[in-house]
């Protein structure tokens, strides 16, 4: 019985128009196949109803089929290549093994071609009829042509050498095409009918080897390339490979097929525009030597991932969707479910937007592929989890029915047919009975779609057309660059203060070498943002203050304009930023040192609420796991940017009342914990990988051995926001070993390295600035002493050469990273010199003495007898005096009184004091009070500008009692 008289039960559920069609093409599949075998098919009933389903489909695989019947009997087996996956390394051997056939460059096409045709039957049908989820029919997709480009230019590159000579630099190295493929290439989310869009590189210029008649780089590469792409795009007899599409390339359809590296660096640097940093997102290097590659991507990275939050790409987005949009009508209009409302272009756009903006700091994001994208932007909150959920779901199904229009015929298109059969055809590839089903969800897709890309591109909420009567004049005056009356006008009309200075701010602005150097585009931007600013300047006590100190700002980032966009595009965020910079010139300042940070301001509960101590050291780590281990600049920079983001954000909560003075010491001294330890584990990673692991220890992975003691105000846990840090370095191993690495050294030298490391780490000055002011002068023996002291020796220190001072400054130290058991044997060494029993009135005159030398040295800080008095820190009865009065007691009690080891804060040093009524009939209770005012009243000076003055004299009450409980401790007045 013929394949039609078995088929006509399976045929009648279809429309007749393509019961008629799918006769026609059984008859031609058997025909063939009869040809070709000499016997007709002999396929089960369900295998003939497995094809009629893919030829329902997909006219593409009929006429393929059609050519090749022989084909199904291969794929009708249900342990075939049609009901599994295929590897990428077995698709290549098939490939490989035809290859080896080939002498010329016209066989070289026809393989290619029947060989994707074959591949290209095999992905539809697996997609079409379910067997192939969409991540997997666009990976096999992209792997395909990746197979495909590579192989050929294998055998391109081979023939062209032999007639022209190969490539060289000028130093003999060989050359390479490097072949970047862009689009749903780069990203391998190729569809089953795409297009492939490519962009040539080559590594230097240079001509080739050829003894006779050499030709130069640039013309071989040329010629390699045209080969190329007629050997995947022609389209002959056999068809097509893949389309080839080169007009993203630098300088577009008019700009040279290839350029060198050093081109193509110049082109993105100074030519480079906003729509190809958005193309080049997903560009993905295919092909080429991977020292090359390498190279290739340090140049690309820089132009398409900005170091700092890039909120400029909304902007641009605007503008290309504006364009688009103007051609929808062109190219289908609604139909178009790639380029119409709602459809996956807006999808993408967000996706690569979210790129641009935040990819110069989160590495997660530089990657071409857009599904793995979709969870990063949830885990960071950089877009709404249900906005993640309805533009992942939206994105299948558009992507699904995308393949399912595209494998009607293998073509390259998007809309949605005409023909109601060929409606109901992509309804069945999509599991729908009918297309009327099919469009009630497409229409909700592209409607959550659409809603959710307007309100991700929403506009300014104050445009220039819509400014208020008063922005309009601020307006005015800056493009008529007006005269200084009628600004001082303005301002004094508007309630700011000190005319004068304001305009001189202005004026100070305009005569800097970045504002002289701005491009149109930038000028724009400050033309947009400062009546903006202005306007919001005017709604605080003091506008003239608020527009002052944020002028200071705008000076530090006309370079970098992004940042005005950012804040025009945010109005919350411009009015927050005024209302620190008018509590806090800090604030200003420490923008103006980061502006980076910027973008903390978007979000004013996160700003308000810093994270708790184990939040914050998960973010730490959390931030640090996008970056390569490799890659010591990106983890530097990191720190510093974690740093800066975390100060400014307890600043705003104590400016706002939410922390009060003790937490926010806490704070920012656990915001330093955490970073020295990160840095402490980077510098032991470096080390590591150079010198080996110390001999004698366990571990290798996490610090071993050594351990950061902190004193001072990190020990204190008293951090303020200037404060830099005391610390000291010890090592517990066996001094006589060695390292187990290649390059060994000695234990104690590796230690001293990575104390040396350390350092550097936390002092170097970057493109972020420095980490912390590191302060080493409290080890053992000071400047003259080494660097990273074993235990033995600080132990033996301590025990037998120091001074009482640095017993006094062993009161605040504490270990704070490194490995754990040296922290222990730290403490172990702390308690037994602070609990050592002293002679109290020998133990009294030194402390004094020490005052008195402190008093000494410090006055050449001040300008009269008198300022150095009043001083709230080094002035008598201030700060310094409780200190050393707290001091003086764990050292004088410690033998009697253990609990006094406990801690290392001033306070509740104290507090323990107070409870043991250590000093007799001295109200400890009264000078805690005073400690605190005092404390309080100079970390306000902090945030406050250079005119906020903070003495004694303010506090005569606090005065009197720290120098009564000084007569009464040390027995004199």
């Amino acid at each position: 019985m013929s394949l039609i008289d078995r088929a006509d039960e399976l045929l009648r559920p279809f429309p007749v128009s393509l019961q008629s069609q799918l006769t026609r093409s059984l008859e031609r599949i058997e025909m063939s196949y009869s040809l070709k075998r000499s016997v007709a098919p002999e396929w089960s009933d369900a295998d003939l109803e497995r094809v009629i389903q893919i030829l329902s489909r997909s006219r593409f695989v009929a006429e393929s089929l059609e050519r090749f019947p022989e084909w199904l009997d291969e794929w009708l087996d249900k342990h075939s290549a049609l009901h599994r996956t295929l590897t990428q390394h077995e698709i290549a051997l098939e490939l490989d093994h035809l290859l080896n056939q080939i002498d010329t460059e016209a066989q070289l096409m026809k393989v290619l071609r029947d060989f994707r045709r074959k591949q290209m039957v095999r992905l539809i049908w697996r997609d079409l009829c379910g067997m192939a989820c969409l991540k997997e029919t666009m990976r096999d997709v992209s792997a395909l042509a990746d197979l495909c480009i590579g192989r050929a230019l294998d055998v391109l590159y081979e023939q062209s050498t032999q007639k022209y000579g190969i490539p060289r630099d000028r130093d003999g190295n060989q050359q390479h095409l490097l072949v970047i493929g862009m689009g749903k290439l780069g990203a391998r989310e190729l569809n089953v009918s795409s297009d492939i869009d490519l962009i040539f590189a080559y590594p230097q210029g240079g001509e080739t080897d050829r003894e006779r008649k050499p030709i130069d780089n640039h013309q071989f590469f040329t010629k390699l390339g045209q080969k190329l792409i007629h050997a995947l795009d022609h389209v002959n007899g056999d068809g097509f490979v893949f389309r080839v599409d080169m007009r993203l390339r630098p300088y577009g359809s008019a700009g040279a097929l290839a350029l060198n590296f050093a081109a193509f660096e110049d082109y993105y640097q100074n030519q480079g525009r906003e729509w190809e940093r958005f193309a080049m997102v997903k560009g993905r290097i295919i092909t080429g030597p991977d020292e090359d590659r390498s190279e290739l991507r340090d140049i690309i990275r820089p132009f398409v991932y900005r170091r700092y939050a890039d909120f400029s790409s909304i902007q641009a987005l605007r503008e290309m969707k504006r364009l688009i949009m103007s051609e929808v009508h062109r190219k289908g209009g609604e139909r178009n479910i790639k380029l119409g409302n709602g459809g996956i272009r807006e999808i993408e756009f967000i996706v690569q937007a979210c790129q641009l903006i935040h990819g110069g700091r989160d590495q997660q994001l530089q990657r071409p592929c857009m599904l793995p994208l979709f969870e990063v932007l949830r885990e960071q909150e950089y877009l709404p989890s249900e906005w993640v959920d309805q533009l992942l779901e939206a994105n299948t199904f558009l992507r699904d029915m995308e393949h399912a229009i595209q494998g009607l015929a293998d073509k390259q298109t998007q809309l949605i047919p005409d023909d109601d059969l060929e409606r109901q055809q992509v309804a069945w590839s999509l599991g729908y009975a009918s297309w009327d089903q099919t469009l009630v969800d497409l229409d909700e897709h592209r409607s959550k779609v659409s809603r959710l890309f307007s309100a991700f591109l929403e506009e300014p909420k104050t445009e220039r057309d819509d400014l208020p009567v008063q922005d309009n004049e601020w307006l005015r005056l800056w493009q008529l660059n007006a005269s200084q009356s009628d600004w001082e006008k303005a301002f004094e009309k508007a309630g700011f203060a000190e005319p004068e200075k304001c305009f001189a701010a202005m004026e100070e602005l305009r005569a800097t070498r970045l504002f002289r150097a701005m491009s149109a585009e930038a000028s724009q931007r400050l033309e947009t943002f400062m009546p903006l600013l202005l306007s919001a300047a005017e709604n605080h006590e003091h506008p003239e203050r608020v527009f002052i100190r944020i002028m200071g700002l705008v000076k530090v980032i006309l370079g970098r304009t992004i940042y005005l966009v950012l804040l025009y595009e945010n109005p919350d965020a411009l009015n927050l930023l005024c209302e620190l910079c008018h509590q806090s010139p800090w604030v200003a300042e420490h923008l103006a040192k980061s502006p980076v940070i910027l973008d903390e301001l978007l979000d004013a509960h996160s700003l308000y609420q810093p994270p708790n101590r184990a939040e914050l050291e998960d973010e730490l780590r959390q931030s640090l796991l996008r970056i390569p281990e490799d890659d010591l600049e990106a983890q530097m920079d990191a720190l510093r940017h974690f740093k800066q983001s975390h100060m400014l954000r307890v600043a705003a909560a104590e400016l706002s009342g939410k922390l009060p003075l003790m937490k926010v010491s806490d704070y920012l001294t656990w915001l330093a914990e955490a970073l020295v330890g990160k840095a402490l584990t980077i510098a032991w990673s470096n080390m590591v990988a150079k010198y080996g692991t110390p001999g004698g220890l366990e571990g290798g992975a996490q610090v071993s051995g050594f351990g950061v003691i902190a004193y001072g105000k990190l020990g204190g846990i008293e951090l303020n926001y200037h404060s830099d840090l005391d610390m000291v370095f010890i090592y517990q191993c066996d001094e006589q070993g060695m390292t187990k690495g290649e390059r060994s050294i000695a234990n104690p030298v590796f230690y001293t390295r990575l104390g040396q490391r350390l350092i550097h780490l936390l002092s170097t000055s970057t493109s972020q600035g420095e980490l912390y002011e590191v302060d080493m002068r409290l080890r053992p023996s000071g400047n003259s002493g080494m660097l990273v002291s074993s235990l033995s020796a600080f132990e033996r220190y301590q025990q037998q050469d120091a001074w009482t001072w640095e017993h006094q400054a062993l009161v605040r130290a504490r270990y704070i990273a490194g490995d754990d058991r040296v922290g222990v044997e730290f403490d172990r060494v702390r308690r037994e010199v602070l609990s050592q029993k002293r002679d109290a009135d020998a133990l009294k005159e030194e402390v004094r003495e020490m005052r008195f030398k402190m008093k000494a040295a410090s006055a050449d800080k001040f300008k009269s007898v008198d300022e150095a008095a009043a001083d709230i820190k080094l002035g008598d009865g201030g700060l310094v005096d409780i200190e050393f009065i707290t001091q003086y007691g764990v050292l004088s009690y410690a033998s009697s009184q253990p609990g006094l080891m406990q801690w290392t804060d001033n306070i509740r040093v104290l507090e323990t004091l107070a409870e043991l009524k250590c000093f007799g009939g001295l109200n400890v209770h009264e000078l805690i009070d005073a400690y605190r005012t005092l404390r309080s009243a100079l970390h306000r000076k902090n945030l406050a500008d250079q005119s906020y003055e903070v003495s004694l004299v303010d506090f005569e009450a606090q005065r009197d009692l720290v120098k009564k409980a000084w007569c009464h401790v040390f027995d004199v007045c």
